[in-house]
């Protein structure tokens, strides 16, 4: 498995029959008329109240929404290529270059990613409703949704899903035909996976917006937006390849960032002790099935649609022991390792740094300073363990645990 999953959820092999009962929702995601779908299916759950597939419709129009909205918000502000920007999270989405777009400031990307929160918020309210015990069904083609991704109104040919994944993972083999007719049968597992993912990126976004951000702006916005406010207007200047460099340098420089909401730190936590238990759910769920349908993530009675990829109870033994590993270091049970002092003397205390946070700076962080205190004496989690955790998953575990959730 050399790709992440959104790299193979374009290149499986296992396509879904051409004549795969349609849902309500599937031609509202795949004419790009969400609104239009949200409003459908909220009628029909209006009507059919005990529902589980309107209500798992309901969630993915919310999630497919929610990205739309990111995605607009983007493009308004002019988001474009840079040295940093595929290797931040939120920022790596790719958006058409708006020839005209609007003066970008901290605070209004703060808002659209504040409105992002809030709308996988709600996505994941929405699958919570789902039981574990939910015979829900769902097939979708997922290379058929299409979004307005630059909010004219209009679906244009590079505002199709498969072709969003295709540039985010760089994937040069995609097929149209192909991409258009791949799909998943999703169940109540894929309803847990997909609200575990929510929580995870609302962990993310949480964490951002705990900290003060405006002086990096400042300085830096210009590498990620046509318009950046700032007082140096000459950092709108493009083409210099010097200017470049010492603007990547200056980014660097001013990776320390004061508290402005630590409060949202804790929240992040949170957020992530909801992943891991979304996640045991998940895989109790998947550990259970018996039947055989295009399976997102298959259990190792079953054929997934991931091309070439067998699960096995090793691999699924394992998945559990880094779940209950993250807990307890989320929980302070056990701690992370200090590299600058005997690694069983004392480590890191995650949750310490999330529930007491102060003012981070990356490079005090990599000195070891920034993390002093945080030090504690305590139980480390061990190198060994990792070690066996990656070799459980063939030297790929970061590849598998995208996928996994």
């Amino acid at each position: 498995m050399k790709r992440t999953w959104t790299s193979i959820i374009i290149l499986g092999s296992l396509l879904l029959p051409a004549g795969a009962q349609e849902r309500l929702v599937e031609k509202y995601l795949e004419s790009g008329r969400l609104a239009e779908g949200r409003a459908a299916v909220e009628t029909a759950l209006q009507q059919q109240p005990g529902s589980d597939e309107l209500r798992f419709q309901l969630a993915l129009v919310q999630f497919f929404g929610s990205v739309e909205k990111f995605s607009q918000g983007m493009y308004r502000y002019g988001l474009h290529e840079s040295i940093f920007q595929r290797s931040i999270p939120f920022l790596r989405f790719p958006v058409e270059l708006n020839p005209n777009p609007e003066m970008a400031s901290n605070q209004a990307v703060r808002a659209v990613l504040k409105e992002f929160l809030t709308g996988l918020a709600e996505t994941s309210k929405t699958l919570a409703l789902l039981p574990d015990d939910s015979k829900v069904h769902l097939p979708l083609r997922f290379g058929r949704v299409r979004l307005d991704l630059n909010g004219d109104g209009k679906i244009g040919p590079k505002e199709q899903l498969w072709r969003v994944m295709a540039e985010l993972t760089s994937a040069t083999t995609v097929n149209e035909e192909n991409a258009a007719r791949f799909g998943v049968h999703l169940d109540v597992a894929d309803a847990r996976w997909l609200e575990g993912y929510c929580h995870l990126l609302e962990a993310l976004g949480e964490a951002v917006l705990a900290y003060d951000t405006s002086q990096l702006f400042a300085h830096c916005g210009s590498l990620f937006f046509s318009k950046s406010d700032s007082p140096y207007s000459f950092l709108q200047q493009k083409g210099d390849e010097w200017a470049e460099i010492f603007d990547a340098v200056a980014f660097v420089h001013l990776l320390n960032f004061p508290l402005l909401e630590g409060p949202r730190l804790e929240i992040a936590r949170q957020h992530l002790l909801t992943v891991i238990s979304l996640s045991r759910r998940s895989w109790n769920c998947i550990s259970a099935e018996t039947d055989d349908r295009f399976e997102w993530i298959p259990n190792p009675r079953q054929r997934g649609v991931v091309p070439g990829v067998r699960i096995t109870p090793e691999m699924i033994a394992s998945w559990r022991s880094f779940l209950d590993e993250s807990e307890a270091l989320l929980e302070g049970k056990q701690l992370l390792p200090f590299w600058r002092e005997d690694p069983n003397r004392r480590g890191v205390n995650l949750r310490k740094a999330l529930s007491e946070p102060r003012p981070f700076d990356a490079v005090l962080w990599l000195q070891g300073t920034g993390a002093a205190p945080y030090l504690q004496e305590g139980p480390i989690t061990s190198t060994d363990f990792w070690k066996r955790l990656d070799q459980a998953f063939r030297g790929n575990f970061l590849g598998f645990a995208l996928w996994f959730n």
